[in-house]
């Protein structure tokens, strides 16, 4: 009874109605400062552990912890799912962008930004632009989707998206941010992340992330959604489902003096329910005129302090996995993968905190009617 009234509770203070899967009850869940074990790692800590590194790691995300392995050439992990190991495919050229687009003022190093400690509170002129970015980049994904079927390269999605972009008069966000080769990430099956494309084909019954970031008159829009390549199995498509569930569960509890921690929470009560787990490795980020920004949105339960404010504008990205949580990083220093080679599904809105709530900058209105 205690655990059900506090349920209520929660709910209520937190301004949205959240309908419990049928098929499953709730979770009481105690959240206190209380030792337990990394199931991931086996390491015992006396509270949630939240490592900043000040090294930024791809195109989306930041790594907040420095428990990332390099990939192990010597390792033989079988997969747990219905699918074959990636492989490192080969990577084309670097794609041109005409000079005329303005670029994000990263593009030219071979190191990424550092970390910027500011939070991004957006004016008038702030909100109209993340409002055309985030236009851009939610019309960018639902047309790089289209393109997601059987025997597509992710390199053949990438030359696609470069050219849409540039079209648009705006400049492909993951181009040249540090080393990263492309113009978008393709994050197949195991791939929790930063994968980039090559020309490996697409199989059917593949799952892969694409995200999209466009600068777009010195404003980042970023987004991306995991799509279903041909036919899955129920077990994946509910995977994905669930997962795209947690990011907009995770935005309606979102406005003006909500504290960020309550997105974790969320997220990882819904995933508890279904047996997902939650990657803590790499988190959410403010954006704005700056790609990525505080503050780091922790995607799994925390007591991180801090709340929303009107004007703000950050992303939230869940990335939820059927087995390990610990990501393995390739060679090329982004594709970070699954230990176990279990699938790993992930998707992303950029969104704006107003008086009455929070507003998906990056949602496709369109869909709907075009299909």
């Amino acid at each position: 009874m205690a655990c059900r009234a506090a349920l209520a509770a929660w709910k209520s203070s937190s301004r949205v109605r959240y309908r419990w899967p049928s098929s499953a009850a709730p979770v009481c869940r105690v959240h206190a400062l209380v030792a337990y074990v990394s199931p991931a790692v086996g390491e015992r800590w006396s509270q949630p552990q939240f490592v900043p590194n000040k090294r930024w790691w791809g195109s989306a995300e930041i790594c907040t912890s420095t428990r990332v392995e390099q990939q192990d050439h010597g390792e033989s992990i079988a997969p747990l799912k219905r699918h074959s190991l990636l492989e490192p495919g080969q990577v084309s050229p670097r794609l041109e962008v005409p000079l005329h687009i303005p670029r994000p003022p990263y593009v030219g190093s071979i190191k990424p930004p550092s970390y910027a400690e500011q939070v991004q509170i957006q004016d008038l002129a702030g909100i109209a632009g993340m409002r055309a970015a985030g236009e851009l980049a939610a019309r960018v994904l639902k047309f790089a989707g289209t393109l997601v079927k059987p025997g597509v390269t992710t390199d053949e999605i990438d030359k696609a998206v470069h050219q849409t972009i540039i079209d648009a008069g705006a400049y492909p966000s993951p181009l040249g941010y540090g080393s990263f080769p492309k113009s978008v990430a393709t994050s197949v099956n195991e791939c929790i992340c930063h994968g980039i494309p090559d020309s490996r084909p697409l199989q059917d019954g593949d799952i892969i992330n694409v995200d999209v970031t466009v600068y777009l008159n010195g404003y980042h829009g970023d987004t991306s959604e995991t799509f279903i390549c041909g036919t899955v199995d129920s077990d994946v498509k509910q995977f994905v489902e669930v997962t795209r569930d947690c990011l907009n569960t995770a935005i309606a509890i979102c406005g003006p003096g909500v504290y960020f921690r309550e997105i974790g929470n969320i997220i990882n009560d819904i995933a508890d329910i279904h047996n997902y787990n939650v990657v803590e490795q790499f988190v959410g980020h403010g954006v704005g005129s700056i790609f990525h920004s505080a503050p780091s949105i922790l995607h799994y339960r925390n007591y991180k302090p801090g709340r929303m404010v009107v004007g703000q504008t950050f992303t939230i990205e869940p990335m939820l996995t059927m087995g390990s949580i610990q990501p393995v990083r390739w060679d090329d220093q982004w594709t970070v993968v699954t230990k176990d080679g279990s699938l790993s599904a992930q998707f992303e809105h950029t969104v704006l905190i107003t008086k009455n709530g929070a507003e998906v900058l990056t949602q496709s209105t369109s869909i709907e009617g075009e299909e």
